[in-house]
C-alpha cells in the first residue's frame, strides 16, 4: 500500500537546510519541519501461513561481480539535474496539516484505532489507520467530490496542497510552462471502492446498472490523471503500482525525469484507500495483518520479539521535485535535495523477502552509489520495517551488509527488540538527531524494492 498509515515514530530529526529567495540562500534550520532559527506507506511483505500456495523455492546462489577499481563517490554538480524537494501535501489519520502530522508522530501519538467505517465485529481483525472527517472542501467541487474514490480524493488534496506549499498555486502555474511540469502519483490498490460497488452492481443488478466511472475511477493511473486536469500539467503523466513500494518508485521515476532533461518539476508520491471490507478482508486472507484487536495503538512494533504483522493504513503523501536550477530561478523554499535512489526485484516469492537478504542490500548498495554517498556519510535509515515475523530482519540483515559501522545510525523501531537487531531504533522516546543523509526503504508484495537518499540542502 502507498498511503500513510499513520503509526508513530519516535525520531526527532534535524535537518539542516539554506532557504532559497530572491535575494539569495541564508541558512535556515528546522526541528522534525517546524522553523527554529534563522540560520532548514502499507505494509512489507509478510510470511503467510498456508494462505498464498506458491511455495518459496530455494534461493539460488547469485554471483556478484565487483568491480576492479573503486572511485569515491561524487555527487552531482550540475544545477539542470540537481533535483531538490520544495513543496508537501499529505492526507493522513492526523489531518492534512504537515506540522501537525509531523509533531503527532513525534511524540508518539498513533494514529490506529478500531474500525467504524464498516462492520467489521465478524472479522478477525478489527482494527486499521482509518482517516475520519475528512475534507476536500476548497479543493474538489461538491459534484466530483460525491462520485470519487477516496483513494483519489486524498490524492487531490495532497497534490494541491503540495502545490499551494511549493509557492505553485493556480495563479502561479497560469503563467509558467506547464509542459514542463509532469504528475507521478501510484497507488498499490487503486480505486477499491469503486471497483467493488461496481461488481456489487453488475452481480445484484445486471451491466446495465453499472455506473460509467466504474472504470475510470478504479484504474490506478487516474490519481496522476486528474491532478493534471485540475492543474493543467502537461508534462510526463502516469502510475506506477509495485504495492508497498508504490511511492518510493514515483519518487525515484519522477527525479529521473528531471535529471534526463524531460520536466523541470514533478509532483510525486502515492496515494491509498482500501479501508474497507475487500481490502481489509483481502490482507487477512493473507494472514498478513497484526491481530492485536485489543490494544491496535501497539499493534505496529517492528522488530519487536512479540511482532504479528502489519497493520493497514490509508491515505496519501506527495513532494514537490524540481531541479536546482528551476527552484533557485523562481526563489523558491528548498526543503531538502533528492541525492537518489534504486529499485529492484528479489526474484523470489511474492510475499517473502529472501532470506539472504541480497535484493534489499543491492537495491541500498546502488542507491548509494547513484546519489554519489559512501556508507559512512548515512547517519538516519527511515525503515521499511512493518512488524512481519519474516521481513523485518530480513532488512536489517540486508542493512548490515551494507553498513559494517551502524554506532552512529538511528531507525525507527520499538522497545522489546530482537537480539540481532543492533541499530539504535530511537525505541517510544524522541530523540534529538541531527540527519546528514538519510536512506528511505519500501518493499512491496512480488518482490519490489525501492530505497530513496535525502539530505539537507546544501548549494
Amino acid at each position: 500500500m502507498a498511503g500513510i498509515a499513520g503509526v508513530a515514530c519516535s525520531s526527532n530529526v534535524r535537518f539542516r537546510i539554506r532557504e532559497m529567495g530572491s535575494h539569495g540562500a541564508s541558512m535556515a534550520q528546522y526541528n522534525g519541519l517546524r522553523p527554529v532559527e534563522n540560520m532548514q506507506m502499507a505494509p512489507a511483505r509478510s510470511k503467510p501461513s498456508g494462505s498464498i500456495s506458491t511455495p518459496a523455492p530455494k534461493l539460488r546462489t547469485i554471483r556478484v561481480v565487483a568491480s576492479q577499481t573503486v572511485s569515491a563517490p561524487k555527487r552531482e554538480k550540475d544545477p539542470k539535474k540537481r533535483v531538490v524537494v520544495t513543496g508537501m501535501g499529505l492526507v493522513s489519520v492526523f489531518g492534512s496539516d504537515i506540522d501537525t502530522f509531523y509533531n503527532k508522530l513525534l511524540e508518539g501519538e498513533s494514529g490506529i484505532s478500531l474500525i467504524d467505517r464498516f462492520d467489521a465485529s465478524s472479522f478477525s481483525v478489527r482494527f486499521a489507520g482509518q482517516i475520519r472527517d475528512f475534507s476536500s472542501k476548497g479543493y474538489i467541487d461538491g459534484k466530483n467530490d460525491r462520485r470519487l474514490d477516496d483513494c483519489w480524493r486524498y490524492c487531490l488534496v495532497a497534490g494541491k496542497r503540495a502545490l499551494v506549499d511549493a509557492n505553485l498555486g493556480s495563479e502561479v502555474l497560469e503563467n509558467m510552462d506547464r509542459t514542463r511540469i509532469g504528475v507521478l502519483v501510484g497507488t498499490g490498490m487503486g480505486g477499491l471502492s469503486a471497483f467493488s460497488n461496481g461488481v456489487e452492481s453488475l452481480v445484484q443488478k445486471g451491466y446495465k446498472k453499472m455506473s460509467p466511472f466504474f472504470i475510470p475511477y478504479s484504474i490506478t493511473n487516474m490519481g496522476s490523471a486528474l491532478l493534471a486536469i485540475d492543474t493543467g500539467l502537461m508534462g510526463p503523466n502516469y502510475s506506477i503500482s509495485t504495492a508497498c513500494a508504490t511511492a518510493n518508485y514515483c519518487l525515484y521515476s519522477a527525479a529521473n525525469h528531471i535529471r534526463r532533461g524531460e520536466a523541470d518539476i514533478m509532483v510525486a508520491g502515492g496515494t491509498e484507500a482500501a479501508v474497507m471490507p475487500i481490502g481489509v478482508g483481502g490482507f487477512i486472507a493473507c494472514r498478513a495483518l497484526s491481530q492485536r484487536n485489543e490494544d491496535p495503538e501497539k499493534a505496529s512494533r517492528p522488530w519487536d520479539k512479540s511482532r504479528d504483522g502489519f497493520v493497514m493504513g490509508e491515505g496519501s503523501g506527495v513532494l514537490i521535485m524540481e531541479s536546482l536550477e528551476h527552484a533557485m530561478k523562481r526563489g523558491a523554499n528548498i526543503i531538502a535535495e533528492y541525492l537518489g535512489g534504486a529499485v529492484n526485484c528479489d526474484a523470489h516469492h511474492m510475499t517473502d523477502p529472501r532470506s539472504d537478504g541480497l535484493g534489499v542490500s543491492t537495491c541500498i548498495a546502488k542507491s548509494l552509489v547513484d546519489a554519489g554517498v559512501s556508507p559512512e556519510e548515512v547517519n538516519y535509515i527511515n525503515a521499511h520495517a512493518t512488524s512481519t515475523i519474516a521481513g523485518d530482519l530480513a532488512e536489517v540483515n540486508a542493512i548490515k551488509k551494507v553498513f559494517k559501522d551502524t554506532s552512529e545510525i538511528k531507525m525507527n523501531g520499538t522497545k522489546n527488540i530482537e537480539h540481532d537487531v543492533t541499530i539504535d531504533t530511537v525505541p517510544n522516546v524522541k530523540k534529538q538527531h541531527e540527519v546528514n543523509v538519510a536512506i528511505s526503504n519500501s518493499f512491496g508484495f512480488g518482490g519490489h524494492n525501492s530505497v530513496v537518499v535525502l539530505g539537507p540542502f546544501t548549494p
